[in-house]
């Protein structure tokens, strides 16, 4: 095979659109990983350990359906209860800031963001 500069500009051209079109595919892939923000959210604690129901505010959610989701929290609001009961007293409120955590979903209702089975990360 005779390379003439022809082919050879025309092979180069060939690599660099398939570099460009790769890295154009990787670009803004943040939300397709399942990747959601919350400004500021809540999770109560029951009897020592965290609920797996996480209440957020502010959030950006990911674009596409996934099987579990990575939820970076700026501030975390654990209010920790002296029983297991949802109006029962609070012995104190832990406030934490940039927490990760992963859950497996989310509804919706207004502004409020609503996880459920979510697990530190």
């Amino acid at each position: 095979m005779n390379l003439t500069p022809k082919r050879l500009l025309g092979a180069t051209a060939a690599v660099s659109i398939g570099a460009t079109a790769l890295l154009g595919a990787g670009a803004g892939t943040a939300d397709a990983r399942g990747r959601a923000y919350c400004d500021r959210a809540e999770r109560p604690v029951w009897s020592g350990d965290p609920s797996r129901n996480v209440t957020g505010h502010g959030c950006s959610m990911p674009s596409n359906g996934r099987r579990w989701y990575t939820v970076e929290i700026d501030t975390l609001v654990q209010p920790h209860h002296e029983t297991d009961y949802r109006n029962g007293p609070v012995d104190r409120t832990e406030t934490l800031h940039d927490r990760t955590i992963r859950c497996m979903g989310y509804t919706t209702r207004g502004d409020t963001v609503n996880w459920f089975g979510c697990v530190p990360h």
